[in-house]
Parts: C-alpha cells; sequence; structure tokens
C-alpha cells in the first residue's frame, strides 16, 4: 500500500516519536530527510526515507508524490517563512496534499515574532485543512538539548527566572499528532498541548534531584549570559535568538497555562513530568 502520509522532523524529538507510532499502528508512511543516510541510521532501514530540502525544490516532485496528509516540522535553522518554507508548503497543497499538521507553539496566536505565526497564517489562507498542536515546551529538551549540560555539569542554564512551565512529554504529542493524521483529518483543529501541572526550573531541578540521587542546579542566568554561551558553543545567530526570544517569552509567565486537550483527544491524562524523568534517567547519568 502506498503511503498517504508524510513525516517531516525525524529523526528530531517529535518526529522520530510519531514515526515510531505509526510503526506500532502499522499505518503506511513516507518519511522525509534531507540526510537520507543519517535518518536511517536512526530510525531504521524498514522505512521509506525520502530525501526532502525545504531549500531545494528539486526534492519536491519525489516527496510530495501521492501524500494527501503532511506532518509539517519548522526545522530550526529556518526562518525566513516566505522564502524558506513556502515555497515547500505551496508545491505540497499543488502536488495533493489535502491537510497539514502542524508542530506549532503555545501562545502562537499571541506572538507574531516567531516564524510559526507566520507559518500558521499562511496555512490558514491556503485553505487547505490543518491541525495546529500548539505546543508547551517539550520534557525532552532536558533529555536532548540540555541532556550534556545536566549530565556532565549538574546544572540547567535557562534564563527563565521563577517562571513556571506546563512541559509536555513529546510522547503525547506524538500521539495526538497520529490521531490528527489518521481519525477525522478533514477537520480543522487547534490544538494546545500541555502537560499536566506548571513547573519552574527550580522544581524540575529538585525532580531530577531526586531520580538521579545527586545535586542539579538550576542556575537561573541573564539572557545576555544564555546569548553569549549559545553563540560561543558555535550556535547560529538565528537561531538563537528565536530560542532567546521564546524563553524571555516564558520568563514573562506566557508557558504557564495548562489545557486538557491531550486528555480530550486521547481519552487519558497527560503524561506526567516524574514519569518522564524516571523514563529519561539514563540520558543524565554517566
Amino acid at each position: 500500500m502506498n503511503p498517504q502520509i508524510l513525516i517531516t522532523g525525524a529523526p528530531g524529538n517529535v518526529g522520530s516519536e510519531v514515526v515510531r507510532v505509526l510503526q506500532a499502528e502499522s499505518i503506511p508512511f513516507r518519511v522525509g530527510a534531507r540526510d537520507t543516510h543519517k535518518a536511517r541510521q536512526l530510525l531504521g532501514d524498514n522505512i521509506e526515507i525520502t530525501r526532502f530540502d525545504f531549500l531545494d525544490p528539486e526534492t519536491y516532485i519525489a516527496i510530495f508524490a501521492g501524500i494527501e496528509r503532511l506532518f509539517l516540522v519548522r526545522p530550526p535553522a529556518l526562518s525566513n517563512v516566505q522564502r524558506d518554507i513556502a515555497p515547500a508548503i505551496q508545491a505540497a497543497i499543488k502536488m495533493g496534499v489535502k491537510q497539514i499538521v502542524f508542530l506549532s507553539l503555545q501562545g502562537v496566536e499571541k506572538n507574531s515574532i516567531v516564524p510559526h505565526h507566520k507559518i500558521e497564517q499562511m496555512i490558514l489562507a491556503s485553505g487547505v485543512h490543518y491541525t495546529f498542536l500548539r505546543a508547551s515546551f517539550f520534557m525532552q529538551n532536558l533529555s536532548s538539548t540540555q541532556a550534556a549540560e545536566i549530565r556532565d555539569e549538574g546544572e540547567i542554564a535557562l534564563p527563565v527566572g521563577k517562571a513556571k512551565t506546563s512541559f509536555i512529554d513529546v510522547r503525547d504529542i506524538a500521539a495526538v499528532a497520529v490521531r490528527a493524521l489518521t481519525v477525522g483529518y478533514d477537520e480543522d483543529h487547534k490544538y494546545t498541548l500541555t502537560g499536566k501541572e506548571a513547573l519552574d526550573y527550580f522544581q524540575v531541578s529538585d525532580k531530577l534531584s531526586s531520580v538521579l540521587s545527586r545535586t542539579i542546579r538550576y542556575t537561573n542566568p541573564s539572557v545576555f549570559h544564555f546569548l553569549w554561551k549559545q553563540l560561543a558553543s558555535g550556535r547560529k545567530l538565528g537561531y538563537t535568538l528565536v530560542v532567546a526570544a521564546l524563553y524571555t517569552l516564558t520568563r514573562l509567565g506566557n508557558a504557564k497555562e495548562i489545557t486538557h486537550d491531550v486528555e480530550t483527544v486521547l481519552g487519558r491524562p497527560a503524561i506526567s513530568f516524574d514519569r518522564f524523568a524516571q523514563d529519561y534517567r539514563h540520558c543524565w547519568q554517566a
């Protein structure tokens, strides 16, 4: 059976989890990846993986052929939506994509600065069916992006202050994404996906300390110190500025809202932070 579902953003946190769920449910799909060799190494050889580069229109025909439903993840390095993202979305719709499930951000409707807002507006203007997954900060950021820092230095260095964040497990995002891609996909929805509690990073560090039986500190750096450290580590300026802006909004209290959309869609509570910490404790162990 030819796949009608295309997954982008794999092997990233959410994309790889969407792949896992689709495999578990024996649903045919295709993965679009810029580096197909790396994708096969991480996802396995038993998956249809086709080269796809937002910046290379020559990859559009093969990747979108036969596809009706698209799981769209914005590559972090691409921030110019009109130049770098729009051509691929327009090509997908022209070739027959009927629904786009877009991994967006919590509060994006009130934040026109971030690229996700512009992508949402573009999808809405196109007339294609859509599902917006406006997700809070991923718990798995701590087990991937911040993993080395926690494991090797025993600290979390993010410029959020005492603000709370309604962290969500990417396994819940993936489960909602697969439901959107396979059930009632001709309907339009905007979901705000959060966990069931809001925590500040002092509480997060305490929880990780308890699970790991050693002290994990939250250093609460300034935004300027965070920017300097990110740039010094080799991060690109555009990416760093977008991340710093998101953490600044969090510091202002924009990430503390708790919703029940996960439970509404899946019929079960969202995964707790405590369960996440236990499940991923190996990521922070030497």
